[in-house]
C-alpha cells in the first residue's frame, strides 16, 4: 500500500484589502502547486474594508486552498479607532478557526499580513509559528528596520526628521535614502512602529513579493544581518485580473485595448494611480494641461475623489469633462483617452504603452517590470515614497514627478513640471527603457525550476514542513 502523504495547514491571515489578499492567494496556489503536503486555509477577517473580496474568493479553483470568513465578535465593546485595534479584536475568533481548519493535521504555522502581526499572539497560543508576509519590497523592509534603530538610539528625535533635508545610510539601499521619503507610519506612531519592528525581527521568516534579480543588494544586506529573520523572496506574484473580471468590466477592457490597438508601438503613456488615487481638480487641470502641451499619446484613469459633504467613497465621474479644463476632450480625441476603471495587467502588456505614471504601489511596480514598462513615480501615501526613491536612484527604471508627494498634505504639481517627466519617460533613448526592459525578462524566470524565486520557494516549504 502506498504511504499517505502527512498533511501539514498553514493559515493565512491577510489585510482584506483587495490587493493584499489576491497576493496572497497567489502565494497560497504557489505554494499548495509545489507541494501536495500542504493545505492552506485563509482567513478573511471582518474590517469591512472592501465590499468585492466575497466576489474574488468565490472564483477560486484551489481544492486545498480554502477560505473563511470571520465574523465579529459583537460582544466586544470596547472602542477601536485605528486598525491595530480592529485587527486585534479578533483574535478570539482566528484562533477558534485556525484551531478547527487545523484538526487532524499539522499546524505547521501562520503566514501573517505585516498590518496583522498583532495576530502573532494567536500563533503562540497555538505553538505554531509566525510568519510575514511582506507585500513590498525588500529595500522597504530593510529601511523599516533602520528607522527603528534610529529611534531606539535616540541620537536624534524622529520628528526632526520629518520634513528635514536629512538623509540616512541604510543598509538595504546603495544611496542615502531622504527622510522626506521615509513611511508616513513611522513618524505617526513611534511606539506603535516599535511593535511592529520588534515582531517583524522575531519572527520565523519573511516571505517577500520581489525577486533576487530586482533587489539582489537589499536581500543581500538582509541576508546578512544577524538580527532580522531568514528572508524569502518569491515574487513576482501578479494577479490576472480575468480570474474576477464581471461582464461589464469585460467589456470595459475590450473598448479600452481595442482603442490601444490602434496606436503605435510604444506610443501611449499609461497614467493610473491605484484604487484609492484621485486629484483635486486644480491638480487634475495641471495634469490634462501637460499632457495637451507634450503631443504625448494618452491613457488616463482618473478616479473621483471622496465627497466631504456627502461621505461617498472614491469613485468614477459619469461626465470627467466637467473636471477637465474646457474643450480638454475634444482637442485630444486624436490622440488621448480619459477613463475611469482601467485593466492595468492588460494595459500595461499591450505593445502600444511605452510608459507608466504610477503611484508606486509595489503590485503597480512588479507588473510595470513585468510588462517591461518604465515609469514616472507620482506617489499618494503609506510606502509609496520609499518605493519611488527606490524605482529612480537604486534602480534607475523610473523618472521623477513628484518623489514626496504626500496626499495628506498635497501640495500643486506645476503642469511644465509634470509634462517634462512625461517627455522624459516617453523618450525611448532614456536608459530606464533598456533597464527596465532587462528586469523584465529577469522576472519571467524567477519563478521558473531551479531559478531564484523558485529556489526560495522549496527553501521555505522545507523550513515550514521540516519544523
Amino acid at each position: 500500500m502506498a504511504e499517505t502523504k502527512a498533511k501539514t495547514t498553514l493559515i493565512f491571515v491577510p489585510l482584506p484589502v483587495l490587493s493584499h489578499l489576491l497576493a496572497s492567494i497567489k502565494l497560497a496556489n504557489l505554494l499548495t502547486d509545489r507541494d501536495d503536503r500542504l493545505s492552506i486555509t485563509i482567513l478573511i477577517l471582518n474590517l469591512q474594508l472592501d465590499s468585492k473580496i466575497s466576489s474574488r474568493i468565490k472564483n477560486s479553483q484551489n481544492s486545498r486552498v480554502h477560505f473563511v470568513q470571520l465574523e465579529r465578535d459583537e460582544s466586544d465593546k470596547s472602542p477601536k479607532s485605528t486598525l491595530v485595534q480592529i485587527v486585534s479584536s479578533q483574535k478570539s475568533a482566528v484562533k477558534s478557526a485556525a484551531a478547527a481548519a487545523a484538526a487532524g493535521s499539522n499546524l505547521s504555522g501562520f503566514i501573517f499580513d505585516i498590518l496583522c502581526s498583532s495576530m502573532m499572539d494567536v500563533a503562540a497560543e497555538l505553538g505554531a509559528p509566525s510568519y510575514i508576509f511582506f507585500t513590498c519590497g525588500a529595500a522597504g523592509l530593510g529601511l523599516l528596520f533602520r528607522i527603528s534603530d534610529l529611534i531606539r538610539r535616540r541620537d536624534r528625535a524622529l520628528k526632526d526628521y520629518l520634513d528635514s533635508d536629512a538623509e540616512v545610510p541604510a543598509p538595504t539601499f546603495v544611496n542615502p535614502v531622504p527622510a522626506k521619503v521615509w513611511p508616513a507610519m513611522a513618524f505617526a506612531n513611534e511606539a506603535g512602529f516599535l511593535d511592529l519592528t520588534d515582531r517583524l525581527r522575531s519572527v520565523s521568516g519573511i516571505v517577500v513579493n520581489t525577486f533576487l534579480e530586482l533587489e539582489a543588494h537589499a536581500i543581500a544586506a538582509l541576508a546578512g544581518d544577524a538580527a532580522a529573520p531568514a528572508v524569502y523572496p518569491v515574487g513576482p506574484l501578479l494577479h490576472d485580473e480575468e480570474e474576477s473580471a464581471d461582464d461589464a468590466a469585460r467589456l470595459r477592457r475590450a473598448e479600452i485595448l481595442g482603442w490601444l490597438d490602434e496606436q503605435p508601438e510604444s506610443s501611449v503613456a499609461f497614467l493610473c494611480f491605484g484604487t484609492n488615487g484621485y486629484f483635486d481638480e486644480a491638480q487634475v487641470t495641471e495634469i490634462a494641461t501637460a499632457l495637451e502641451r507634450s503631443g504625448t499619446r494618452f491613457l488616463w484613469s482618473l478616479r473621483k475623489p471622496p465627497s466631504k459633504e456627502t461621505g461617498a467613497a472614491i469613485s468614477e465621474y459619469e461626465n470627467p469633462g466637467k473636471v477637465l479644463p474646457g474643450g480638454f476632450l475634444d482637442r485630444t480625441a486624436g490622440t488621448g483617452r480619459v477613463i475611469g476603471w482601467a485593466p492595468q495587467m492588460a494595459v500595461l502588456s499591450h505593445r502600444a504603452v511605452g510608459g507608466f505614471m504610477t503611484h508606486c504601489g509595489w503590485n503597480s511596480i512588479l507588473e510595470s517590470v513585468s510588462c517591461g514598462v518604465p515609469m514616472a513615480v507620482w506617489p499618494m501615501f503609506a510606502e509609496q515614497q520609499m518605493n519611488a526613491f527606490q524605482l529612480v536612484h537604486e534602480l534607475e527604471i523610473a523618472v521623477e514627478i513628484k518623489m514626496d508627494y504626500r496626499r495628506d498634505a498635497p501640495k500643486l504639481v506645476a503642469a511644465d513640471r509634470i509634462e517634462k517627466g512625461i517627455r522624459e519617460l516617453m523618450d525611448v533613448d532614456n536608459k530606464i527603457h533598456a533597464n527596465v526592459k532587462e528586469l523584465k525578462e529577469k522576472s519571467k524566470n524567477a519563478l521558473m525550476e531551479n531559478e531564484s524565486s523558485s529556489n526560495f520557494v522549496r527553501s521555505f516549504i522545507e523550513n515550514v514542513t521540516n519544523l
